[in-house]
Formats: structure tokens, sequence, C-alpha cells
């Protein structure tokens, strides 16, 4: 396999569960849709995929060489869906205060 395929399997696989979770919380709740909320909104994706990405990397190049090349991808896998779900969390968290706020 491809090094960089091998390396980056994790989040290649991911991508359309991630894209999922990412629209789901762009698009929830309606309104308000202001410029603040969008941009909120992106920097909370951007961090979580950044995040995810760095985790997947870590995963990977961390991960016991003696329990088979399999467990690469499966820390690899776990740790990026923990952060981008732990980010995603926090971000809905913050929005749902900061909106409350602002009615």
């Amino acid at each position: 396999m491809n090094r960089q395929v091998e390396i980056n399997l994790a989040l290649i696989l991911f991508v359309p569960w991630f894209s999922i979770l990412a629209a789901l919380f762009w698009i929830y709740p309606r309104q308000p849709r202001d410029l603040a909320r969008k941009a909120f909104d992106a920097i909370s994706l951007l961090a979580a995929t950044g995040l995810a990405g760095a985790g997947m990397h870590w995963g990977f190049h961390n991960a016991d060489p003696d329990a088979g090349a399999i467990w690469k991808q499966v820390l690899a896998t776990s740790v990026a869906y923990g952060l981008f779900l732990a980010v995603l969390t926090a971000a809905i968290a913050l929005r749902w205060r900061w909106l409350a706020g602002r009615r």
C-alpha cells in the first residue's frame, strides 16, 4: 500500500461520516444564521478536522508495532473519531450557550 494512503487511511475512510456530522452541525439550528455564527461554525469544523487529522497521525505512529499492522489503523481511527466528536460536542455546547445569551 502507498505510504501516504496507509498513513491517512483512517481519515479517508471516515470522510463520509465526518461530512455528515459536519453538515448537521452546520445546518442545525437553522437560526440565527449571521456572519458571527458562520465564522464560529467554520472555525469549529476546521478545529475538529485539524485535531482529528493530528490525532490520526499520532495514533498511527504511536501504535504498538508488535500488535500487528491493523492495530495502527484501529488506533488512528479511534483517536481521530474521538477528537472530532469531542471538538464538535464542545462547540455545540458553546454555541448553545452563546445563542441562548443572544436571545
